[in-house]
C-alpha cells in the first residue's frame, strides 16, 4: 500500500489546532449537507484513522501523544522554530526553518501588494524569544488523563 502523500510529502506542513486534543465532537456531521465524492457517496463525519474507532478515541489518544514524554522533551526544539531564535537567520537555514519571504512579519505592507496570490501566503507567528528554550519535564500520565 503506498503511504498518503501528508506523510510523504514535506511541502507544506501545518500544526493541528487545539481542538484536536479535546474536542471530538468537531468530527462528527450534525447534518449538514457536504456534497458527494467522486464516487457518489455524501461527505459526512470525518474518516478517522484505523486505531481510532470513534472520535473520543481519536482525540484520546491525540492528546496522549502530545502530553508523552517524547514530546515534552522535544518541545522547547519546536517552540524554538516556531516562536524563537530559529525562526529566522542563520540559526533558522540550519534547522531548514526556511520560508516564503512574504511569511514573515514585517518583510512587506500588506497594503502594497497588489497580487492576490502573494496576499494569501500564510504568515508565521510573531517571535517571542531570541535565546535557546529549555527543555519542558515530561507530564506523567495520570496527570494528562
Amino acid at each position: 500500500m503506498k503511504p498518503h502523500p501528508c506523510v510523504t510529502v514535506c511541502v507544506d506542513q501545518q500544526e493541528l489546532i487545539p481542538e484536536f486534543y479535546y474536542l471530538p465532537e468537531m468530527f462528527v456531521n450534525n447534518g449538514y449537507e457536504l456534497g458527494q465524492r467522486e464516487d457518489g457517496t455524501p461527505v459526512s463525519d470525518i474518516e478517522l484513522p484505523a486505531w481510532a474507532k470513534k472520535p473520543e478515541d481519536f482525540v484520546r489518544i491525540n492528546r496522549m501523544a502530545l502530553e508523552s514524554e517524547f514530546v515534552s522533551c522535544q518541545l522547547h526544539q519546536w517552540i524554538d522554530l516556531i516562536f524563537g531564535y530559529k525562526q529566522r537567520g542563520p540559526e533558522a537555514v540550519r534547522a531548514l526553518n526556511v520560508f516564503h519571504f512574504l511569511s514573515y512579519e514585517g518583510s512587506v505592507t500588506l497594503d502594497t501588494i497588489t497580487d492576490s496570490a502573494q496576499r494569501e501566503v500564510g504568515h508565521l507567528a510573531v517571535a517571542m524569544t531570541h535565546h535557546d528554550n529549555r527543555h519542558r519535564a515530561a507530564v506523567s500520565r495520570s496527570e494528562v488523563l
